[in-house]
């Protein structure tokens, strides 16, 4: 990760959160800042390779941020670093766009664990975290539908579940960089949803991953 985005208004926390990116990615940028005003402004300037979003914020929920970002920095790998561990708060930062959610109660060595798994592919998730989106699809009947995707668009799919971006889909299936956003738009058409997160739990839910929500 070149580039960190750190959005937290607690100053300790903050500053917490940016040495555990400088320790989980070598010499990263870090930039931080404590409102969603302050984020908007800084992403008028700059560009961030991951951004760690808090959702409880002075001027706002951070759901907002990661739906701004969602459709202006498709880039950004957008993981929510929060209290809040509920089904409310985790499912709708999923449908908002984060690619992971981590809980700021865990030891250090697990947040920066979960940052440095981005890079092999694994979703930053806290265990917890992970328990309860299980629960969730045990909890809920499986969805008795035809798979709606086409073979290339499952190809796309796995590649978004591994946590990669447009550029690197595009670069490992051999298309452009257009063709790879046009079938991300349109699994997303599909399935109903608004980021590569919430995708990839709906594909999990309806079968089409196999074993993906296994280590």
């Amino acid at each position: 990760m070149q580039s960190v985005l750190i959005v937290e208004d607690h100053l300790e926390t903050r500053s917490w959160l940016a040495s555990i990116a400088r320790e989980a990615f070598p010499n990263p940028t870090v930039g931080e800042v404590s409102t969603l005003g302050q984020a908007y402004a800084w992403l008028k300037e700059h560009s961030a390779s991951l951004a760690l979003i808090d959702l409880s914020l002075p001027d706002g929920c951070g759901t907002e941020l990661l739906q701004y970002m969602q459709r202006h920095c498709p880039e950004t790998y957008l993981v929510v670093t929060t209290i809040f561990d509920d089904d409310r708060h985790l499912f709708s930062a999923l449908k908002a766009g984060a690619s992971g959610y981590l809980l700021k109660d865990q030891p250090r060595q697990t947040m920066v664990e979960g940052l440095v798994g981005i890079m092999s592919g694994k979703p930053p998730l806290s265990p917890a975290v992970a328990r309860r989106i299980l629960r969730h699809f045990q909890q809920t009947p499986p969805a008795e539908t035809e798979n709606p995707l086409s073979e290339r668009e499952e190809e796309v799919l796995l590649l978004l579940a591994k946590g990669l971006g447009r550029g690197d889909i595009a670069r490992l299936l051999d298309v452009s960089v257009n063709t790879a956003a046009s079938h991300i738009k349109s699994i997303y058409r599909k399935l109903n949803v608004s980021g590569r997160a919430e995708a990839a739990l709906q594909a999990a839910k309806m079968g089409l991953l196999g074993d993906w929500s296994k280590p």
